[in-house]
Parts: C-alpha cells; structure tokens; sequence
C-alpha cells in the first residue's frame, strides 16, 4: 500500500485536507492502494516537527500539495513547511501532485506564489475552487497513477486483470462445464474440451496472459480471495419488515453461476408451491407463487449488473408479501428507471459478465431482462415489479400473490368484479370497455365497478381519457410507501 504525504498550510486549507483523506480512507478502490498521512493525526514526540515530517516524506509514494493564499511560518531555514516537504519530494524522486486553490493570485503571498510557478513545469499542477472539485482532481490524478504502474488497468474492471493473477486461480472443471453447456444451449463455437487458456482468449478475459476479473468471478476457485464482496447474502422474514427473529439467513460463496442457483433455490424454497395433476400429462405440475424465470432473471440482474468496485454484497430478502433484491451500484449510464419499463439499449456495467451469463443461457437477449419480468408476472397474475434506486443500491421488489381467495372474498366483491380481477391477471391489465366486453354492462356500471376496485386498493389506475386502464394494485398502493415496509 502507498502512502500518501498530504502537505499544505494546515490552518487556512483544514477543510480541504480533511475531505480528501476522508475520501481516500473511505473509497473502495483508493483505501486498497492507498494510506493517506496527516501531520496533525501523528503521536506527539521528543524529535523536533521538520524531523518527523521530513521523514513521512521520505516513506511516501505520493506527495500530495494542497496550495492555497499563504505561505506558512518560515522555521530555521527560511522556508515554510510545505516548502521543505515540496523540496524534499523533490530530492526523493516521487510522484507529487498540486492542486491550487482559486483562480487569481491577487491575495496570494508572493513566497507561496514562487513555489506555484515551481511546480507548474515538471509535475500534475491543477486549479480548484472548492472541495468537491478538489475531490474529483485527485481522485482522477490517482487512478492515473495506478494505471501507469500496473496496478490497475485502464481497461473495464471485467476485462483488467490484478497485477497479482494466475491463470492457476482459474478452474480448468468449471470452463470444461461452461463449454459444454454454451455448446449445448447456444452453439458455442468452442468444444468443451478447448484449453482453459484458450477458451479464456476467446472469451477475452485474458490480460497479457492473466485471467481477466470477469474469469476469476466466473471460474475463479476462490473468487472472493480478490473480491471478498462478492457473495450473496439472502434473508427470510415473518412478515413485511426487517425484523428479527430472522428464520433463515444464508451467505452464498463461490462462482458467479453457483451464487445465483444458490440464491434462486434459496427463495423458490419459501414461496407457495401448488401442485396440480397428471391429467395434462405424466408427471404433476408445478406452479410457484412467483415464475422461477422471473426470480432467475431478478437474480442474475443483480449478480451480474452489481458494482464489484464496492465492499457491499448483494442482498435478497424474502418477505411475506414481496422479495426484494438489492444490488450495490446505480443504474449505468444515462439509464433511468422508467427506461425499465420499455424497449431500451442494452447498458451492462460489465459486458464479459453479461455474455457469460447469456451463453450459459441465465439469461436472453440483453436489455431484454426488465420486460421479461414484467410479462412472467403479468402471466403469473401478480402485480408488475417495482424498480427504483435507493442510496447507493438498486433495488427490484417482486410482489408475491397477495389477492388471495379468502381476501378477495372479505372485500365483498360482486361476480362482475370478480370476473374483472381474473381478466386482469390473465391479460395483466383491463380497459372500460373491455370490462364491459367482458360483463354485458353499461358503461356506467362497468365504470363503477372499476372505481370502486380501484377504492378497495385491488386495482390501480393507468393515464386518463380514453387512454385509460387498470393494473393489479400491489401492497406497495395499499400502503402508500415505496415498498421497504
């Protein structure tokens, strides 16, 4: 890990040294490559300062100047302290990296000045007005520096490499196993048989011969040895909150493809199974509560879409009357959430990823995925899934059948009502003069069955005019919230 030396005149600019050590120790990627030194947070000692922090100095990767309007105490030798840590990061060779503060030298003192026009020659020498910029500087001026020296690649975090891999890390059995099946399934080009490394290099996930992130997610032994966030975390809950006693809680390990079978069987466990006859065929049917499709597709939306640059896991939390999946990162690019419920681009913060999942045939067509949840649950007659982003995560809720007979029963609705709640689950949405297709009514009457659905909380109305048409209402309407209970 590099240490990096923070220098500036610690009284004018203390606001602006405390946010950028507060971002590096707290960054997911800086706080792994990098420390952050602050004279002010050292042990007080016997040594004179100009010792102990020419010292730091000379123990750091990185010199890093924050230059502002003054100058600083002159000490023994003349100069200021951040002069003599400038000077001495000089003699060192290191990298330094300046940043100063506004754009007019007016009210600049005319020593501190001097060393500006010193710096601006031979090393990173950038302007700033306040700490939100400075921020952005530095954090850009440092993934340079990990770039130029390998620590890091300036290719997508899926196709880069860890300075660090082994092709060794890569399992020989589980590429043999995806092969076969993208062969079986896709008509994979490669037979199962291919060289590991071979089929890597087809795969692009080599990087000048090392076994590219995506790999060792996919088909690393131990890819939580690089990304110890990557695992799944499912929770089972009594009712609708988070609330313990939790009945059953599981942390899923390993590959990317066992985490999502893992975390799939984990919730199709705690929904309601309904099993029919034979007489459609040899064996009984089975029917869950929610299509296993749309918990797969749910699932591996969030495995495969999630930032793996945070130390946040992915979480499924299975609820009485919903399973919400939770995956660290924002939507990608300029996507939206109400781009989810339409035709739209395909955004996958990491292509690799998304192809390995495709022809392992986890999932269909890219930028498909939203649509084809949105239609197993209409089929399945369950309310549409939610999607909105919360803080830092992602989240898609999947509600689960709460129209029951017994409340459908309770809320004393008339066989034309009745027939409307049908038609909507089969059809996933009904209109006025459909309900009046459906029932031989008026439109009158057809219109206050639906207002008064629509009252009761078990339809929810679309748009307005002739546009008009009614949905499944999910519990997320009747409360009025946005579905964290």
């Amino acid at each position: 890990m590099d240490q990096i030396f923070l220098s500036s005149v610690q009284k004018e600019l203390a606001e602006e040294r405390d946010a950028v050590a507060s971002y590096v120790r707290n960054d997911p990627l800086l706080r792994k490559h990098f420390s952050i030194y602050l004279f002010e947070e050292g042990p007080s000692c016997d040594r004179s300062a100009g010792k102990v922090y020419l010292k730091a100095v000379d123990e750091s990767a990185v010199y890093l100047g924050i230059f502002g309007d003054e100058y600083g105490p002159e000490g023994e030798t003349g100069k200021s302290a951040t002069e003599l840590e400038f000077d001495r990061a000089t003699e060192n060779g290191i990298t330094r990296l300046i940043y100063v503060k506004g754009s007019s030298d007016d009210q600049r003192h005319p020593r501190m000045l001097d060393l500006i026009k010193r710096a601006q020659t031979d090393l990173v020498r950038r302007r700033f007005d306040g700490s939100a910029e400075l921020i952005e500087q530095v954090y850009a001026s440092l993934i340079a520096y990990m770039e130029e020296r390998g620590v890091i690649s300036s290719l997508p975090l899926d196709a880069a490499a860890h300075p660090d891999a082994e092709l060794s890390e890569v399992s020989d059995e589980k590429i043999r196993v995806f092969l076969q099946r993208a062969k079986s399934l896709r008509s994979y080009a490669l037979a199962p048989e291919t060289p590991p490394e071979s089929a890597l290099a087809h795969l692009d996930m080599l990087d000048q011969g090392r076994p590219s992130n995506a790999a060792l997610l996919l088909f690393g032994e131990n890819p939580q040895h690089r990304f110890p966030s990557a695992e799944t975390k499912c929770l089972q809950y009594h009712g609708t909150e988070i609330r313990k006693p939790i009945p059953d809680y599981r942390i899923f390990k390993g590959d990317l493809f066992e985490q999502v079978d893992q975390a799939v069987d984990f919730v199709l466990s705690k929904l309601s199974l309904a099993i029919g006859t034979r007489s459609q065929g040899p064996q009984a049917s089975r029917t869950y509560e929610i299509p296993p499709g749309v918990v797969q597709e749910a699932i591996v939306n969030a495995i495969a879409h999630r930032d793996y640059a945070s130390t946040a896991s992915v979480q499924v939390h299975v609820f009485t009357d919903r399973v919400e999946i939770l995956n660290p990162g924002a939507l990608p690019g300029k996507l939206t959430v109400e781009d989810l419920r339409k035709a739209h681009s395909s955004h996958p913060r990491y292509p690799l990823l998304a192809e390995a999942f495709f022809l392992a045939k986890y999932i269909e067509k890219a930028g498909t995925g939203t649509l084809d949840m949105i239609e197993g649950c209409r089929a399945a007659g369950l309310p549409e899934p939610d999607f909105r982003e919360d803080g830092q995560h992602f989240v898609l809720t999947l509600w689960r059948d709460w129209l029951t007979p017994e409340v459908l029963r309770d809320l004393g609705l008339s066989d034309r009502q009745m027939k409307a709640v049908e038609f909507v689950r089969r059809e996933g949405r009904i209109s006025r003069p459909e309900h009046v297709q459906l029932t031989g009514m008026t439109d009158k009457t057809a219109t206050r069955d639906l207002t008064d659905l629509v009252a009761k909380k078990v339809l929810r109305r679309i748009g307005t005019g002739r546009g008009t048409y009614y949905v499944l209402a999910s519990l997320r309407d009747i409360r009025g919230t946005n579905g964290s209970g």
